[in-house]
């Protein structure tokens, strides 16, 4: 049995609050066991595990895709359940999966996901103007996203993942089948986005993404947070954060 490293994090405000939260589905399989997490306000927050441990669980019930089986979820103080409309526009999701009309412009994709959060005509022109500079998209602000580059088609995800503002960001495997070159290039997108003070949670399986992006890293296996701490412990001595990840998750002798 590992020791769970900890961290507690009382003296900032947490925009995100998870408290004894158990998502248990139809087939009887409990894949979130009672967790408890708490994010502070503007933190670059790492997510990770094996696949099934529960990251897509955890990100799914916060946003509102699934339903908990018990406890409390919260995104700046309100219940995602209770008080679910309101809860749901504080928070920008980035999905793994391109959930988007192929067929539809760069701008169109932003512009209606403005509409689905009731931003007027005004404020949709104006937010998509400004993620298509802030995203380097203007140039393919008319290309069908059928017709973009891998990384450019991250770039639009983001972009519609923003466009109302959220304090709050979710990026699952926001680079995945993305080159390195755009890798980094996105890196530098979420980087600027960090220092603008927008809270993000990073799901990824490139450690070393994780590793160069996150202030805290929490580690989920088998339904629980088995790790919770900032990104200097994990390194510390002159570990990689892939060796530290692999002994704590079992893969490897420590």
């Amino acid at each position: 049995m590992h020791a769970v490293i900890s961290v507690h994090c009382e003296l900032m405000e947490h925009i995100i609050e998870i408290k004894d939260f158990t998502k248990r589905y139809r087939t009887g399989v409990e894949a979130v066991k009672g967790i408890d997490l708490v994010v502070p306000r503007g933190q670059f927050f790492g997510l990770l595990g094996p696949n099934g441990a529960g990251k897509s669980t955890t990100i799914h019930c916060l946003t509102g895709i699934a339903m908990p089986s018990s406890g409390i979820l919260k995104i700046a103080g309100l219940d995602v359940v209770a008080n679910y409309r309101e809860a749901r526009t504080k928070i920008g999701l980035s999905p793994q999966e391109f959930n988007v009309d192929i067929f539809s412009t760069v701008r169109q994709i932003i512009d209606f996901m403005g509409g689905y959060y009731g931003l007027s005509k005004e404020t949709r022109t104006r937010r998509v103007d400004e993620l298509l500079t802030q995203f380097d998209l203007q140039a393919h602000k008319d290309k069908q996203f059928q017709h973009l580059s891998g990384g450019m088609k991250r770039r639009v995800m983001l972009a519609r993942a923003m466009v109302h503002e959220p304090e709050v960001l979710i990026l699952d495997e926001p680079t995945a089948g993305v080159d390195v070159e755009q890798r980094h290039e996105l890196w530098k997108h979420l980087k600027a986005l960090s220092a603008k003070g927008v809270t993000i949670v990073l799901t990824s399986h490139y450690l070393e993404e994780v590793e160069y992006l996150c202030d805290r890293i929490a580690i989920i296996n088998g339904g629980k947070i088995v790790a919770d701490a900032m990104k200097e412990e994990f390194i510390k001595d002159g570990d990689t954060l892939e060796n530290a990840y692999l002994r704590i998750t079992g893969n490897m002798h420590a």
